[in-house]
């Protein structure tokens, strides 16, 4: 039988959970356990659960993980229809560090030990109020709901090596120092790196794996990031480390564990899938991702992955190498859902005897009599009830520090400015931030063509009224922000007619290099056609600049962020223009700059590119 908390017969506490690690990686701060009183809660969900042996009474231990992915410095709950999951109100670190505390507090009570983990890009591609200070809040939020262990995700390393380095040690920043007035000191938390290692000394870039005792029988914990990540950074944030395979990676340290008498592990990973039609959170319909062939080839030894990186929610049961189903799960993103995950182990083994997981929504909202949401102005009315105090004092502190710059109104714009993608590949905001780039680089480098990667765009923006205060239609400098969070830097440089098409070509996954197909967001003027079913390498055709053909051998002064233009998401050709040159600011300023300047701006026609089936 599963392990299922609502069972009675286990209501005892179990000791502190100890910690132990490898002694490669020696110097290196250890994982701790973190525990805080809380209320009581319980939303119940459709889990799903594996038997793997059974075991006689007194000879098992009960472990919990709570686990979540992608927060990305969500401090607060995420906006418009981004901010609800089947239509309940969710996310925000008040509520996040409640619902963590609720759950560690019912698993406690069941008698199980828990712990709390994440599976990477805890910061990064973060809303200014994080982003603002160098996602020291985001960690903080963390080190106050008391997480355990987290692995790296591919977000950790937007700001180099260096960066994520100071995030998990602490010290001020070395440009900015620290400010907000009291010092940084870290992540409390280790982030496991298994598949990060230093190109010198060939090591662990940071700790990979963690071990602890649940009920006498030691667990590791493994994480990594997916190996692809030194494609979807700016390159020259990860000159020094290398990203090695995820599977041969987490096989070798289910070697070497084994060889410490650790027999059951946990892989926490930044690399996932997706469901295919389910709205059931803790569901597994129509699965597919790039997590399900690195499950297919883990050893046995790992009964549980944590997974992340897509967005999605899921609760699935997958092969591993040897046939045998394992637990894997994904939480979302923004803190809008936690994993709640109870399991046995044989004590007599040291092996997974059973395991139970399921999504629980981190609700935020408060209900009508008749059970429905209550809504102002379409934004859903927050349940004081359930802000968490502590975490609210670190959120209100960023808040405020930050507010005067966030609120600041810099324009306005006619409707939605959507950043989902038409069938041509293209999105309305997508336009207007290739246009912004070019209007920012048109007078000071002559820039000609503006091309933006879609990875680059992480929200769209709102016509409707937001917890800013500010009118429908009006647009702040911080969803400006929230829109493009990375703090790139905007380029021009030169490319012949010929570089251009062959950078148009790089687009489609399996061409020069390309692991994904990405459709970059090009400016006014420029146009072309794709045929989808031509053959790689010639789908580009009938390319045009203010309705003129591009002569390949002309030259042409083209502008993109520097992550495009140091090669990033696979563009390596854009990595061979000739004389570059840097615009003052980020490119959220030429963004800003162009809505101030071109006021109200309409939704981008997204008609520039033509696909042919």
């Amino acid at each position: 039988m599963s392990n299922s908390r609502r069972s009675s017969s286990r209501l005892f506490r179990l000791s502190a959970v100890p910690t132990l690690a490898l002694a490669v990686v020696a110097g290196l701060p250890l994982a701790t356990a973190h525990q805080a009183p809380a209320g009581t809660g319980w939303t119940p969900m459709t889990p799903v659960s594996l038997t793997y042996t059974a075991n006689a009474p007194g000879k098992t231990a009960y472990g919990n993980l709570i686990a979540f992915n992608d927060f990305h410095g969500a401090i607060d709950p995420p906006t418009g229809s981004g901010g609800l999951i089947n239509g309940t109100p969710a996310g925000g670190s008040e509520y996040l560090t409640t619902w963590v505390k609720k759950l560690r507090t019912e698993a406690q009570a069941s008698g199980e030990q828990s712990l709390t983990v994440a599976a990477g890009d805890l910061i990064g591609a973060s809303p200014l109020v994080s982003a603002g200070f160098h996602d020291e809040p985001a960690i903080e939020i963390m080190n106050n709901l008391g997480l355990d262990l987290s692995s790296v995700g591919n977000h950790e390393f937007d700001e180099g090596t260096t960066e994520l380095r100071r995030m998990q040690f602490g010290g001020c920043h070395p440009t900015d120092g620290c400010q907000d007035g009291d010092g940084f000191a870290g992540a409390k938390f280790p982030y496991l790196a298994a598949n990060v290692l230093d190109k010198k000394t060939h090591l662990p870039f940071l700790l990979p794996v963690s071990i602890k005792l649940v009920g006498g029988v030691p667990v590791g914990f493994v994480g990594m990031t997916l190996k692809g990540t030194p494609g979807i950074v700016n390159p020259a944030g990860v000159t020094s480390v290398e990203f090695k395979d995820e599977i041969e990676t987490a096989n070798f340290y289910a070697s070497a564990l084994k060889l410490l008498g650790v027999k059951s592990l946990v892989l926490l990973i930044h690399q996932g899938g997706a469901q295919s039609v389910s709205t059931d959170v803790s569901s597994c319909v129509g699965f597919a991702g790039d997590i399900t062939p690195i499950v297919a080839g883990l050893d046995p030894a790992y009964g549980i992955v944590v997974s992340g990186h897509t967005h999605r929610f899921y609760s699935c049961a997958l092969p591993n190498k040897a046939g045998q189903n394992v637990v894997v799960t994904s939480a979302g993103s923004n803190g809008q859902l936690l994993t709640d995950i109870s399991y046995t182990l044989d004590k007599k083994t040291g092996r997974f005897a059973s395991v139970e997981a399921h999504n629980v929504i981190v609700e935020n909202g408060v209900r009508n009599p008749d059970g429905s949401w209550q809504f102002v102005n379409g934004v859903p009315v927050r349940n004081p009830d359930l802000v968490d105090p502590s975490a609210k004092v670190i959120a209100d502190k960023y808040r405020t520090a930050i507010a005067s710059l966030a609120n600041k109104v810099i324009g306005k714009i006619t409707s939605d400015l959507s950043s989902a993608a038409l069938p041509n590949g293209e999105s309305p905001i997508g336009d207007v931030i290739a246009d912004a780039q070019l209007a920012y680089t048109a007078t000071s480098a002559g820039a000609q063509i503006a091309f933006m990667n879609p990875g680059g765009i992480r929200a769209s923006l709102s016509y409707a009224a937001s917890v800013g205060g500010e009118a429908p239609g009006e647009v702040t400098y911080g969803e400006c922000f929230t829109v493009q969070p990375f703090n790139n830097l905007v380029v021009t440089q030169t490319f012949t007619g010929a570089q251009i098409k062959e950078v148009l070509e790089q687009q489609f996954a399996g061409y020069a290099g390309q692991g994904t197909t990405r459709i970059l967001q090009v400016s006014k003027g420029f146009t072309y056609t794709y045929t989808a079913s031509a053959a790689l390498g010639s789908r580009i055709s009938d390319v045009k600049l203010n309705g003129v053909a591009l002569d390949p051998a002309a030259n042409y002064q083209v502008t993109t962020n520097d992550f495009l233009a140091n090669g990033g998401d696979g563009f390596t050709n854009l990595k061979l223009g000739a004389g570059r040159t840097t615009a003052p600011g980020f490119d959220v300023d030429a963004l800003t700059a162009y809505i101030a300047g071109n006021s109200p701006v309409a939704p981008g026609t997204a008609d520039r590119i033509t696909k042919v089936a």
